[in-house]
């Protein structure tokens, strides 16, 4: 896709050009709640989403083509170019603002892909940002909201990246938490798992946690914030396991460890959390899984 700039950049002008760069954090479904089928065939869900300091990479260079290449341990899981989220919100932005002035964008892809994890949202996000910087747009412009609502569900809640309840498909979000910083270990075994695959096998049942909302602003101290996580669930657990059973020898993975004070599934699979009272017992929990499970992705990390 060519940009609409009157004075395309040359390559000696690409080569001399400034990188920009910026991180796409792991977006951690802390709890999620689903409310019902729309008529679009989207679901309605509540979910308290916090991000993780673990995080993909996107560099960006002004260019007169919009370009992306992949590298890192995630780059043969990325998909087609034109699947490709960050490809996606940059023409969703330039369809926005006239003359947007694109380029070439590369990814470290170091989040596993269709793990739960947001990481192509987080990714598209970062490239919105980026564009942003790039462009001179401010971080509040509302194109760029509408870029990234145009571009998928969990992408608005990963352009300004920190705790928030969201609902409806995941365009309608609250003003930012503040949560405390919680010691997690992120693990998945290794399975990809398409969203539409897992909510297709969601069935409505009794739920009868309260919503999440009520008291929401004041989150309190980590022992009672981690109370009131431990009162709510994750809908898609059931249907993902469901599909890859493995998810459920995670969960029972983890909530062995000593010290884990709550194991859940993350986003819609396979990924899953779980959280610690201190980054020490953290570390060794992080050891004694490496061991038994050598193939599993495990990571140490910090939710916020």
């Amino acid at each position: 896709m060519r940009t609409s700039r009157k004075s395309p950049v040359t390559a000696a002008e690409q080569s001399s050009a400034i990188e920009i760069v910026d991180t796409a954090p792991a977006k951690v479904n802390l709890t999620l709640r689903v409310l019902g089928r729309r008529p679009d065939g989207y679901h309605d869900i509540e979910s308290l989403v916090a991000f993780a300091d673990v995080s993909d990479r996107l560099t960006f260079v002004p260019y007169n083509l919009l370009k992306l290449s992949v590298t890192g341990p995630g780059a043969g899981h990325t998909g087609e170019d034109a699947e490709n989220l960050v490809l996606k919100a940059a023409r969703a932005l330039a369809a926005r603002v006239p003359g947007l002035a694109l380029g070439a964008f590369r990814l470290q892809k170091n989040l596993p892909v269709a793990a739960g994890l947001g990481g192509g949202s987080s990714d598209a996000a970062a490239a919105l940002r980026l564009l942003a910087r790039a462009n001179g747009l401010a971080a509040a412009d509302p194109r760029l909201y509408e870029a990234a609502r145009a571009t998928g569900a969990d992408v608005p809640v990963c352009l300004d990246p920190r705790a928030r309840l969201m609902r409806g498909v995941g365009e309608i979000l609250s003003a930012p938490l503040e949560l405390p910083r919680l010691s997690a270990l992120l693990v998945n075994p290794g399975i990809a798992l398409a969203t539409k695959d897992v909510f297709s096998r969601w069935k409505r049942s009794a739920n009868a946690a309260e919503p999440f909302e009520a008291g929401a602003a004041a989150m309190g101290s980590e022992d009672q914030v981690l109370r009131r996580l431990a009162s709510q669930a994750n809908d898609l657990e059931a249907p993902a396991i469901a599909l890859a059973p493995a998810i459920a020898d995670v969960l029972d993975a983890l909530r062995a460890l000593a010290g884990c004070r709550l194991a859940r599934m993350s986003g819609s699979g396979a990924t899953c959390f779980a959280v610690f009272s201190s980054a020490a017992e953290r570390a060794v929990a992080a050891k004694v899984l490496r061991a038994k499970f050598p193939g599993w992705w495990i990571v140490e990390t910090a939710l916020g």
